[in-house]
């Protein structure tokens, strides 16, 4: 599977996403009439558009980035490793700035990149487009897909592979790195419990390191569906945390 895939050429990717606001009572009016409508949509008769409000992280117009975390399959001397490297911050527009132009000149030195994320097509890649847009920021090559015949489009992504053109079910990453022995440590965060952990524990050193974890299960579940061997821990580095995850 994916024979015409090079790994080494691959750059992949995980966002972490929260509400613009930390509480709905801070959104502007203009703002939550907007959030009520979108909401009544999938809010129960019993919630109010602020009870569901942490759910505005997962949807562009109403959510903001805090971290885009990236890796690469270097090989060297026989043996492959793997480097992180991630974009954060409270500054949306700054995080966007540097992944744009890390974007360009990885892409320079490598025109045959692709971008990996998983359920990427769905909510990576339109979501850091979408914010880019926002913040008045020119999308990058590999971002800019209006117009491009689907083979242009330089986009892998592991839950959509994992398809193999069935529409009706949505994998979690979770489940198939369980299901291809794909070693995760343990953590006590997942996706549900960031919006908390950015606003209210002010952690965002904990949010990228989870982020960045996520970037390497990416990578690993794509070798599984390849039929190669994992990258070992030892060979694992984030230059962001300066240490092995």
């Amino acid at each position: 599977m994916l024979d015409h895939v090079s790994v080494e050429n691959v750059l992949f990717l995980d966002i972490e996403t929260v509400p613009q606001y930390q509480d709905f009572n801070d959104v502007p009016k203009s703002f939550q009439d907007f959030w009520e409508k979108k909401s009544s949509y999938f809010r129960t008769e019993d919630q109010s558009a602020s009870d569901v409000y942490q759910r505005a992280g997962i949807y562009s117009e109403y959510g903001k980035i805090i971290c885009i975390s990236v890796g690469i399959i270097v090989k060297k001397t026989g043996e492959r490793s793997f480097r992180l490297k991630s974009f954060f911050g409270d500054d949306e527009a700054l995080l966007l700035k540097e992944f744009a132009e890390m974007l360009k000149k990885y892409q320079s030195s490598n025109s045959d990149v692709q971008l990996c994320a998983h359920n990427g097509k769905e909510f990576d890649f339109p979501y850091i487009a979408r914010r880019m847009l926002v913040n008045n920021i020119k999308l990058p090559k590999l971002l800019d897909i209006a117009g491009k015949k689907p083979w242009e489009v330089m986009f892998l992504d592991t839950m959509e592979l994992w398809k193999f053109g069935d529409y009706k079910n949505y994998t979690s990453l979770n489940l198939l790195t369980h299901l291809f022995n794909i070693p995760t440590p343990k953590d006590d965060i997942d996706g549900s419990m960031v919006a908390d952990v950015y606003w209210k524990e002010k952690d965002l050193q904990r949010i990228v390191k989870y982020c960045e974890k996520d970037v390497l299960a990416i990578a690993q579940l794509l070798l599984r569906y390849k039929g190669e061997e994992l990258i070992k821990q030892e060979y694992v580095e984030s230059t962001t945390l300066n240490k092995l995850l």
